[in-house]
């Protein structure tokens, strides 16, 4: 069983967001944590925008709040967001890849807390946030699923991703949250490494 989804996305990421969000079930079990590069000042619209999209509610993560299945727990601007087995924290360390928050920080601290529960995602961005993450997140037996580059806005961070981590599990956009909704409940046969592609 997965206990938590995590998705790092940056340059052209609100759009895939929105469709891997409008994707997920309804009932799904999980939280899910979601990083976004974002300016470090001035609005923030991204948990309205994804609660609009999908079927599931999405709020601002709060520092040291537990998390509750089928609820998005956003990064805030200027803080980098973890996951820990008691919860969320929030944190001012200094930026990672030029970014606070960044996807690093968040897929690292998802694979030291629950090992093989996680489901990581790294959707359309510039540079190469999340490849290292995601390179731990596999290490420790979770699964790595990447946007498949050459439909990104953004192909960078999907495209780093995948050099480092070869094994993940490559897909379309709207198809990632369906995807994700059936790998939390095991009914979906592609944990194989060098799944690549669908057809």
């Amino acid at each position: 069983m997965h206990e938590v989804i995590v998705l790092g996305a940056s340059a052209g990421g609100v759009q895939a967001l929105r469709t891997v969000v409008a994707g997920l079930p309804a009932d799904l079990p999980v939280p899910v944590f979601i990083v976004l590069h974002v300016p470090r000042v001035g609005p923030h619209a991204l948990p309205a925008i994804l609660a609009r999209a999908g079927p599931l509610p999405a709020v601002d993560a709060e520092d040291g709040a537990m998390a509750r299945g089928g609820v998005i727990y956003v990064a805030p601007p200027d803080h980098h967001l973890l996951v820990t087995p008691d919860g969320m924290r929030l944190s001012k360390d200094p930026p990672n890849n030029g970014h606070r928050p960044a996807v690093d920080p968040l897929f690292r601290s998802a694979a030291a807390a629950f090992g093989p529960g996680v489901v990581a995602v790294v959707l359309s961005g510039a540079g190469n946030d999340g490849a290292a993450g995601l390179v731990e997140v596999a290490a420790a037996g979770g699964i790595a699923v990447v946007q498949d580059p050459a439909e990104a806005q953004h192909p960078s961070m999907p495209e780093r991703a995948l050099e480092l981590v070869p094994s993940a599990l490559i897909r379309p956009v709207d198809s990632i949250g369906g995807v994700v909704g059936r790998l939390v409940r095991g009914g979906e046969g592609l944990r194989a490494a060098g799944d690549g592609p669908a057809a």
